[in-house]
């Protein structure tokens, strides 16, 4: 029984001391409680003004992709391949000859051109000749029309002579017989006579219809025949196909010896200095963004070590879905919404895209500062500089013109004087002047 009692009596104040550590429990989970939900509040806030102070002021997109000028080479006229001078991911300068094409066919038709030319200069000498010769016919019709009315003249006056003599019996009938056919005779070749002068005067006055008012090298059969040689000259220049800027090859399809027709393509040239990206935004980010807008750029290739600068150059006028080969058609029960996207162009710094490379294609991230919104959202004038140009292909005919006048001057038999040509020269600022120059003239590449 002592042992029971004692055991009761231990146990008791155990019991008593339970309900005062429940409490105490409670008194600290509380606070912990109260601070955590406050941490989570003030997260939220921050969060918040965060959000309404700077992530509101981006719209971000990771479906972006470098875009660039892709230029096909093509022949402008028809021949066999026989030189490749430039292949796949090789650097071409403007200019340099990338295909060569077999140029026989080419130096042939110059040829006959050049002989054609010759020919017409020497035909419309012979036009210019014959007016000196048609008017010293001329002359030579009237002298012999004044002979003519001469003897005319001459036989009336001796029939007068013997008609009075008749009456006399000093002239036979006979005799007067043979003056009135020598009268007849003189009048007959006096028509003749006039009627030679009228036909040479006639055929001069149509010669003279093919020379009046125009030197032999301004002559239109000349000319014809001069643009025919400069139609051959340029088609035979045209063997080689010249780079139009300068870049790197991105695709070539020619073969050697395969035989192309004008406008065949051939290869590709991109020049990555020309590089621009077209970020695909959803409808709903267009709100903000503005031309001119600063953006940040990161390129999957060379990860967020490296960051571009650019600005936004335009917004597209229509969505991607609009502008398929097969747009969608919603007009029908099926349909279901699906946010658009809008391409924006944004133009991107030289200098960064020349310090690390891009190529056509390549995924970019793209965020825009919208915190400025004057910009426009569309552009209102048309620029007037030329959005891409080259002036390689304006040296085709060059020589032409020099080859053109060597010919007429070894058939005109004299030198001919030359006028000055102009020359298409580059300034600085990309645009083009003409400057005079005289072209001394070459001999010809054989003789016509």
């Amino acid at each position: 029984m002592a042992d029971n009692n004692q055991a009761q009596g231990n146990t008791a104040p155990n019991d008593s001391a339970a309900p005062s550590a429940a409490p105490s429990k409670n008194s600290k989970r509380k606070p912990a409680l109260i601070a955590l939900a406050s941490v989570v509040v003030l997260a939220g806030l921050a969060w918040g003004a965060y959000d309404w102070m700077v992530l509101s002021h981006f719209e971000e997109t990771d479906n972006a992709y470098v875009q660039g000028n892709v230029i096909q080479i093509t022949p402008q006229v028809g021949g066999t391949v026989t030189a490749i001078l430039a292949d796949e991911t090789d650097r071409v300068q403007s200019g340099q000859a990338l295909i060569k094409l077999d140029p026989q066919d080419a130096n042939v038709m110059l040829a006959q051109a050049e002989a054609a030319l010759g020919q017409a200069v020497r035909q419309v000498r012979t036009l210019y000749v014959n007016n000196s010769s048609l008017s010293a016919q001329i002359k030579l019709r009237e002298s012999e029309v004044e002979r003519t009315r001469s003897q005319l003249a001459t036989a009336r006056e001796d029939l007068a002579r013997r008609q009075g003599l008749v009456a006399g019996g000093a002239v036979s009938g006979e005799e007067l017989s043979h003056a009135n056919a020598q009268v007849t005779a003189a009048q007959s070749a006096l028509q003749g006579a006039n009627a030679a002068v009228a036909a040479a005067r006639e055929q001069l006055t149509s010669n003279q219809a093919l020379t009046d008012g125009t030197p032999v090298e301004q002559h239109p059969s000349v000319l014809a025949a001069a643009g025919k040689l400069r139609e051959a000259w340029i088609a035979a220049h045209r063997m080689a196909l010249p780079a139009p800027v300068s870049g790197y090859v991105g695709k070539r399809s020619v073969q050697l010896g395969q035989r192309v027709a004008p406008g065949t393509p051939l290869m590709t040239i991109v020049p990555l200095d020309q590089l621009w990206v077209d970020a695909n935004f959803k409808e709903n980010q267009l709100r903000n963004i503005r031309v001119g807008q600063p953006v940040t750029l990161t390129a999957d290739a060379y990860g967020s070590k490296v960051k571009f600068e650019g600005k936004v150059a335009g917004l597209g006028i229509s969505t991607g879905s609009a502008s398929a080969l097969l747009p969608a058609q919603n007009a029908t029960g099926n349909w279901i919404k699906v946010v658009q996207r809008v391409p924006v162009r944004i133009a991107l710094n030289p200098e960064q895209v020349k310090a690390h490379p891009l190529r056509v294609g390549l995924s970019m991230e793209a965020e825009v500062d919208v915190a400025d919104k004057t910009g426009l959202s569309l552009a209102e004038a048309t620029g007037t500089n030329p959005l891409a140009q080259t002036q390689v292909y304006a040296q085709a005919d060059e020589g032409a013109e020099a080859q053109v006048r060597s010919i007429i001057a070894k058939n005109m038999g004299r030198p001919v004087p030359l006028a000055p040509i102009k020359a298409t020269t580059a300034t600085p600022s990309g645009q083009h002047s003409s400057a005079e120059q005289h072209v001394q003239v070459k001999p010809a590449r054989k003789a016509v």
